[in-house]
């Protein structure tokens, strides 16, 4: 980056939560780092399970390992420099850390959309291909799926990394957020602005949009063909297979769209840090439970390992 650049603004503040004071935001630092503590914990507990279990050897847990790894990551990337932020009541980051931060919390929002798109296919291959889907779906496009899924993330968004780069900072330098979100990072700068706005605005087509529209396509082949089994068992099971998907779709998509959907001003920055509060902790915590508690060879896995290690 230019040092011309960064002649007026070296750093940014993040204010974090200014409401939250005193006792309040011990309280908070400490839940936030419980939340954080259990995420990492379960997906790690995934991430080994499906690596070592044979009985979890199969496509939907490959990429459900790779979900939790995205997500591992991604609390990673946000989560410590927020508990910073809380415990110091505000806290400085500089240019690069923040453009680097913006960058890759867009690439992983990017991998994670498209891995949850590639599930929602591999759903699509096991109701509606049965017979033909361990031959579709076997270890080499489960493996270049996955790659596929995090080398396109990170090197779209390098689109929007090159104009981040670009950005010049004239004032002010307060970011009112817990961490370096490309909206508000790019309401501080004093050039490309525009520019920028609009190519994130196109960027999310192929990162949002068609993959929603995948989904969505994917999904109603999916019930077309559960409603045409003609016992309701079998519609019930193949239904099942499915359903825990579609709450991790359904969580996802809802608090993306509600964080970019909020203006981000005036009284409205608190309901968007307290939305993007819930898609940055919540939900990583949220997704690997739904999958343990709502699949059966999870749960069956889980219960024989506490059982082992019970007294």
């Amino acid at each position: 980056m230019n040092e011309a650049n960064q002649s007026s603004v070296t750093e940014f503040l993040l204010l974090g939560f200014p409401e939250v004071t005193g006792y309040k935001a011990v309280s908070f630092f400490m839940g936030i780092w419980i939340v954080y503590t259990l995420t990492i914990m379960i997906n790690t507990m995934v991430i080994v399970l499906v690596a070592i279990k044979p009985q979890l050897h199969s496509p939907m847990y490959f990429f459900l390992q790779q979900l939790s790894l995205v997500e591992s990551v991604f609390l990673t990337l946000i989560i410590p420099n927020m508990l910073r932020v809380i415990w110091m009541d505000g806290a400085t980051i500089s240019i690069a850390g923040c453009i680097a931060q913006a960058y890759i919390y867009c690439a992983l929002g990017c991998t994670q959309c498209h891995l949850l798109t590639v599930m929602a296919y591999d759903r699509y291959l096991a109701i509606c291909n049965p017979l033909r889907y361990n031959a579709i779906m076997d270890t080499r496009l489960q493996r270049f799926l996955a790659t596929y899924c995090w080398v396109f993330g990170f090197l779209l968004t390098q689109i929007t990394l090159s104009f981040l780069c670009r950005l010049e900072f004239c004032g002010p330098h307060v970011i009112d957020h817990f961490f370096c979100d490309a909206v508000p990072f790019i309401e501080l700068s004093c050039n490309y602005k525009v520019a920028l706005q609009l190519e994130i605005l196109i960027i999310s087509i192929p990162i949002i949009v068609i993959p929603f529209i995948l989904i969505i396509t994917s999904y109603i082949c999916v019930f077309v063909t559960i409603l045409g089994i003609s016992s309701t068992s079998g519609r019930k099971k193949a239904f099942s297979t499915c359903s825990s998907h579609l709450s991790v779709i359904a969580i996802y998509f809802v608090t993306v769209i509600a964080i970019y959907s909020v203006p981000a001003n005036g009284d409205t920055l608190t309901i968007n840090k307290l939305i993007s509060l819930l898609y940055t902790v919540v939900t990583p915590l949220f997704n690997p439970i739904i999958y343990c508690l709502r699949n059966k060879e999870m749960r069956a896995v889980l219960t024989k390992e506490f059982r082992q290690k019970k007294p």
